[in-house]
């Protein structure tokens, strides 16, 4: 015999229960397409970063052609290196630089910057290159060691000041030239000195640090890219 009790209480219950499944089957719904919606987003953010990255590769492999075709021919004279990767020009001869321990430019650095760094405005401000560049570093690296030193670390921090000192003359010698004094506003805003110490040594095939090498200036190219990308990234988050 039938219960009236017990089917009014199981009435009662399914009728709570199909709001409950409908309330849960509506938060599914929402949780998937905040899921399709946050894909698509990274999808979207992806495929800009891709097209930030392509057009990055494009102007670095422009521009390291350019800087080749002009100084390729002066890079043995000079001592110094066209590096593609990161758009460096090495120049690593420490004799003709700077004297040991001093920041006071050489006569044979000096007639190379007046040939070299007018010559390479002109490419960096070129309307095909002069929106794209964001940065010119000048660095500036040393071998680790220093003569009556007291240990790595003071030899480090003797080699910061040095490096420092050495970058900033560099800088002040080439924003004086005339050749770009027309430049000398754009070139303000985006050249920077960098002492590195010997933070960033030059090995042989051996592994050891090549002292000569390690002491260095370098003049190298940063572009909007990496400025672009991480807006993108900062938007994401």
């Amino acid at each position: 015999m039938n219960d009236p009790l017990s089917a009014d209480r199981a009435a009662a219950s399914e009728a709570h229960w199909i709001p409950l499944s409908d309330l849960m089957t509506g938060l599914m719904v929402m949780f998937l397409l905040i899921a399709v919606c946050y894909m698509i987003r990274v999808e979207a953010d992806a495929g800009r970063i891709k097209t930030v990255a392509v057009a990055y590769s494009d102007t670095r492999d422009a521009l390291f052609e350019d800087l080749r075709k002009e100084f390729s021919a002066d890079l043995p004279r000079w001592h110094a290196q066209l590096i593609k990767a990161d758009l460096t020009l090495r120049f690593s001869e420490p004799d003709i630089l700077f004297a040991p321990g001093s920041s006071e430019l050489k006569p044979a650095f000096k007639d190379i910057l007046d040939d070299f760094f007018p010559r390479y405005v002109r490419i960096l401000t070129s309307p095909k290159y002069r929106h794209a560049v964001s940065e010119i570093r000048i660095e500036g690296h040393t071998s680790s060691d220093w003569t009556g030193a007291a240990s790595h670390e003071d030899a480090y921090l003797h080699n910061m000041e040095l490096s420092q000192a050495r970058t900033r003359s560099t800088l002040l010698y080439v924003l004086m030239l005339p050749q770009v004094r027309g430049d000398v506003g754009w070139l303000r805003r985006l050249v920077t000195a960098n002492g590195l110490s010997s933070s960033r040594l030059i090995l042989d095939a051996s592994g050891k640090e090549d002292a000569a090498r390690s002491r260095r200036v370098e003049f190298k190219i940063r572009t909007d890219a990496e400025t672009r990308i991480a807006k993108i990234l900062e938007v994401t988050r």
